[in-house]
């Protein structure tokens, strides 16, 4: 299975790709590590982010997106715009895509077995919060 992790920061949606064979992980080199939606007001740069988001899945094989959750309201809670790129996402018809809670993403990767160390993976630091939430989807698929 080919899976995609994303944090939403802003109007960037960050993302991981890795996929888990036989136990082993492998985490390819992609042509970008985020995806930005330029005016959020512009319903031709929606569609544009959108498509250029599923095309980037399509030519990685991917078929499960998972987005690290954000709060709703209060202190820490997701901005507009970066709603409206994770519904943008959610609304591409090829892909399975799921809201991981943080306790979810914490829960998996406390128990895991593995210890993989982030700079070990060649990812930007900026990409850390979309591997964990990838990385914790897969250990938890059984």
């Amino acid at each position: 299975m080919k899976a995609c992790g994303v944090e939403i920061k802003g109007n960037d949606a960050i993302i991981c790709i890795m996929s888990k064979e036989n136990n082993l992980y492998d985490i390819p080199q992609t042509r970008v590590q985020k995806v930005s939606l330029d005016n959020a007001g512009d319903a031709e740069q929606v569609q544009k982010f959108q498509f250029t988001f599923a095309k980037l899945m399509e030519d990685y094989g991917v078929t499960h997106v998972l987005i690290k959750g954000r709060a709703l309201k209060g202190k820490f809670a997701g901005g507009p715009i970066g709603f409206k790129v994770e519904a943008a996402i959610q609304l591409i018809q090829e892909l399975h895509v799921e809201i991981l809670a943080g306790s979810f993403i914490k829960k998996e990767l406390a128990k895991s077995q593995i210890d993989i160390d982030f700079r070990d993976t060649g990812l930007k630091q900026y990409q850390e919060q979309a591997f964990g939430t990838v990385f914790a989807y897969l250990e938890g698929e059984k």
